[in-house]
């Protein structure tokens, strides 16, 4: 009976046994199935971000090359500036340049020219680019006349020959009294008026300088260059300045241009 016995609960221990061991196994193996999942999901989760990231570098990437880009475009632009501004001043210097070269001839041509006067009250100079002729009263006129005499004349015509060599000046003649006032109805103011027109008539009419490069005024005693108290500064005042502007407005339009 014993044995019978055993013979029957051998077979549903090694049942029990069998059915406990593949059940063991199953629950590792999806234990490890989870954690391999687990892992799988970080896994994607990281990748996912690092993917974010590659995008955002590339991004990042792009955006720096196109400043760059800018960088260097805007780098080239400003570099041709520069290189035609300096070409622009190197044009602009020679103009300059030349302006003083003629300056500078116009001077020792009327020197030249005015070589008998220069003890007889003329004088000639340059100040910022503008020459000046002066010439004092008693050269060119009796005293209280405007009247030229004919050493005035002789002057004027000397100086026509070289104003026909520079077609762009401009002339304007000043004339400038001292304080002495005059006999009669006629006052300082307009003598010397008086004396700039018959400057600028004559230079016209017997030289043939065109008209419209000749301006005549009057400045009477309001623009001394030396002391009215004195009898040589009155004489130094008693003048006729006759001012040959350049050709500015070549200059002028040049340096427009160039802006």
């Amino acid at each position: 009976m014993r044995g019978s016995s055993f013979l029957i609960v051998l077979p549903l221990v090694a049942m029990i046994f069998y059915s406990c061991g593949p059940s063991k196994k199953l629950e590792s193996a999806n234990a490890q199935i989870n954690e391999l999942q687990t892992q799988n999901g970080q896994l994607t989760t990281e990748n996912n971000d690092l993917k974010k990231q590659v995008a955002n570098l590339s991004t990042q990437n792009t955006n720096l090359s196109t400043q760059n880009t800018n960088t260097t475009n805007a780098f080239n632009n400003y570099k041709k500036e520069c290189e035609a501004k300096a070409q622009e001043l190197k044009e602009v210097n020679a103009i300059l340049e030349e302006f003083r070269d003629n300056v500078q001839k116009l001077i020792e041509r009327l020197q030249a020219a005015e070589a008998q006067f220069k003890d007889k009250g003329l004088e000639i100079y340059s100040e910022d680019g503008v020459v000046f002729v002066n010439m004092q009263d008693n050269l060119l006129y009796p005293s209280g006349s405007a009247k030229l005499s004919a050493d005035g004349k002789k002057a004027l015509g000397n100086l026509a020959s070289v104003l026909n060599e520079f077609p762009k000046l401009k002339v304007i003649v000043i004339g400038n009294t001292d304080t002495v006032p005059l006999k009669g109805n006629k006052d300082n103011w307009s003598l010397s008026a008086e004396r700039g027109s018959a400057v600028v008539r004559v230079l016209s009419k017997d030289y043939n300088i065109d008209p419209t490069r000749l301006t005549a005024a009057g400045k009477g005693q309001y623009h001394p260059v030396a002391d009215n108290g004195t009898a040589a500064g009155r004489a130094k005042n008693r003048r006729t300045e006759i001012v040959l502007n350049p050709d500015w407005e070549r200059i002028w339009e040049s340096v427009k241009s160039e802006k």
